[in-house]
C-alpha cells in the first residue's frame, strides 16, 4: 500500500536524508586527513627505528587503521545511500543501454 505524506512529511523527510548524507562525507573527509596524518607518522616513526623510505611505507601495519576504519566507513555508506546506490536499476539500465550499443553485439 502506498502512503501519501503531506508536502511537510516530505520536507522533513528530505531533511533527514540530506543530514545524513552531510554527515557521512564529513565523516569520509575526518577519515581521509586522520589517516594520512597517522599513516605518516607511523612512517617517520619507522624510519626513526631504522628502516628506508620504501620498507617503512610498504609496511602494511602502518595502514590497518584504513582497513578497520574503512570498513566502519563502508556500514555507514550503505546505512546513508542503502544498496542500490550500487546496484540501482538505473544503474542495470545505463549498463544495458552501454552494452547494447558495443559494437561486438552489433551484427
Amino acid at each position: 500500500m502506498e502512503q501519501k505524506f503531506t508536502e511537510e512529511q516530505k520536507y522533513v523527510l528530505a531533511r533527514k536524508r540530506v543530514e545524513r548524507i552531510s554527515k557521512f562525507y564529513k565523516h569520509f573527509a575526518i577519515y581521509i586527513i586522520v589517516n594520512i596524518f597517522l599513516s605518516a607518522i607511523f612512517i617517520v616513526g619507522d624510519m626513526n627505528d631504522g628502516d628506508t623510505f620504501n620498507e617503512a611505507f610498504f609496511d602494511y601495519h602502518n595502514y590497518k587503521i584504513w582497513l578497520f576504519w574503512g570498513i566502519g566507513i563502508a556500514f555507514q555508506a550503505l546505512n546513508t545511500f542503502g544498496l542500490n546506490f550500487i546496484l540501482s536499476k538505473d544503474w542495470e539500465e545505463r549498463k544495458l543501454r552501454e552494452y547494447m550499443n558495443e559494437d561486438k553485439y552489433r551484427r
